[in-house]
């Protein structure tokens, strides 16, 4: 029997947290003890209240869970009035934090569906992709709200918690894919590392996107959920000697997205923060000590919270090309080369480009674009050192190859993401093999602009060189472009491929 119990929720006075904050007013339910007098099996209350415009961007309602609980269900519905052009309107996310807390990095999160799903569950043995199976345990639990949105007469909203009572069902073991798939050796690789499935707000399993990967010629992917790290124990089952699962998350703040890349299994990455609250360093490093890389993702997207606000200063790469190439690309491409410059002029590091297609159902295609490693195996360990290292290029598929490399005297060379150790005035031979890119442009760019262009053959295959001098150019990269759409001279047309830089010089 189910007992529906309908109120209107008050709102709490604090706010708590690094970005703001507030806390409703708690929702209680009956032992299971007394439910069971009743003849109550489970035990229904709904929640109804309205945000106001200017809202914080999380707001937590507490729920206490009695003993004696085997799954709590979690449903939301919300207004969605329509707004004049250029006006923002209601959208609103939904996760929870079980009885450890709502603390920022804290043990406490459950699982998060952002906007992707109207309702969830979590029960000892299973959950709604998302969320993380395991005990419902007697305490106060936190549904996380994300008004994402809100429109100017307010987001009216309605949340409906069910528990279940009875035994607890046994919590599986996740089981986790390989960190070692059968490799060449010293060799290049084809991977692509952020990708989404069902268990965030994708519509593919992982066994869809897996043969959708080895279709695409790939062979590495990384599982990047939005803001969750359940699907980590999903892979398994289709990881194989032919295609190595790396695993991470994208960690989608309100300031920009960033892909936590190969981190250890079961690691979650905090989201609940601004670039204005000046946590994002700390979470940089969290990722790092879980043995992944710091990747921004689509740093100049123009969806609303997409566009990166907290610098590079922290990454170890970054998603310059994401899905089919479109003008932000360009923008981050352009951006990118400018931090190129940058570190030559300060002497820094310098932070690596990648790709990855963000596919997330039919039609995204996955691995376009793809990053092209050169890695000692096809292991987490290596292909992560190769992508840190800025040994990759980014292709459109894996029909596109490509081969760049610098060469001065007595046989002195350097391949891409190295330096050429040579005088200023010695001279440099730049070369580029292309393969895959019929009438394709191809252009040599250095910290001056592009110094060189030339058309490849109609068969696709041909050798591009150029000379120069490292005191002419402190670095060369490589781009092979589609015909411009539009023929506007100096207009270039979209990237088939492009490397990542060979230095030249000894500084």
């Amino acid at each position: 029997m189910c007992n529906d119990d309908s109120f209107i929720s008050r709102r709490g006075l604090f706010v708590t947290g690094a970005a703001a904050a507030l806390t409703l007013s708690s929702v209680s339910f009956a032992e299971a003890a007394d439910a069971a007098d009743t003849g109550t099996t489970a035990t229904t209350k709904v929640v109804r209240g309205t945000l106001p415009p200017g809202s914080p961007d999380f707001v937590y309602l507490p729920v206490e869970i009695p003993r004696g609980v085997a799954e709590i269900r979690v449903s939301y519905t919300y207004e969605k009035p329509q707004v004049p052009a250029g006006t923002q309107g209601n959208a609103l996310d939904i996760g929870i934090f079980d009885e450890r807390g709502t603390a920022l990095g804290g043990e406490g999160f459950r699982g998060w569906s952002g906007g992707a799903r109207g309702e969830f569950f979590i029960r000892g043995d299973e959950a709604t992709p998302g969320y993380i199976a395991g005990p419902v345990r007697a305490g106060t639990w936190h549904i996380a709200l994300g008004p994402y949105t809100v429109a100017p007469e307010g987001l009216p909203y309605a949340v409906t918690i069910t528990l279940t009572y009875g035994p607890r069902a046994a919590t599986p073991k996740p089981v986790y894919p390989p960190e070692r798939a059968k490799g060449r050796g010293r060799a290049w690789y084809r991977g692509d590392c952020h990708l989404h499935s069902w268990y965030s707000d994708g519509r593919r399993t992982p066994a869809e996107i897996a043969a959708l990967a080895r279709a695409a010629g790939l062979d590495f992917i990384n599982s990047s959920e939005h803001n969750t790290h359940a699907a980590h124990g999903a892979w398994a089952d289709v990881a194989g000697d032919d295609l190595l699962i790396l695993l991470g998350e994208e960690v989608t703040t309100r300031n920009g997205h960033v892909v936590a890349l190969g981190t250890d299994p079961g690691t979650f990455v905090d989201w609940r923060y601004r670039a204005r609250d000046n946590r994002f360093g700390h979470y940089a490093r969290e990722i790092r000590r879980a043995g992944g890389l710091v990747v921004p993702a689509h740093p100049h997207a123009t969806c609303i919270g997409c566009n990166w606000k907290f610098g590079f200063g922290e990454a170890d790469a970054v998603e310059v090309w994401n899905g089919p190439y479109t003008p932000d690309d360009e923008v981050s491409l352009a951006d990118w080369d400018s931090m190129l410059v940058a570190s030559v002029r300060s002497g820094r590091r310098w932070t690596p480009a990648m790709g990855s297609s963000d596919a997330h159902r039919d039609p995204d295609p996955v691995g376009t674009p793809q990053t092209v490693v050169l890695a000692d195996d096809l292991t987490r360990e290596a292909v992560l050192d190769g992508i840190r290292a800025g040994r990759s290029y980014v292709a459109e598929s894996s029909a596109v190859s490509l081969s760049f490399a610098a060469y001065g005297g007595r046989g002195r060379h350097a391949g891409i993401g190295e330096r050429l150790r040579v005088d200023a005035d010695d001279p440099v031979t730049v070369r580029l093999e292309v393969t895959g890119a019929p009438g394709r442009t191809a252009r040599i760019v250095t910290d001056q602009g592009v110094l060189h262009t030339a058309t490849l053959p109609a068969e696709g295959t041909g050798t591009v060189e150029w000379r120069t001098t490292a005191a002419y150019a402190a670095y060369v990269r490589a781009e092979v472009r589609h015909p411009a759409v539009v023929p506007i001279p100096g207009l270039p047309g979209p990237l088939a491929a492009f490397t990542n830089p060979v230095f030249l010089g000894n500084d």
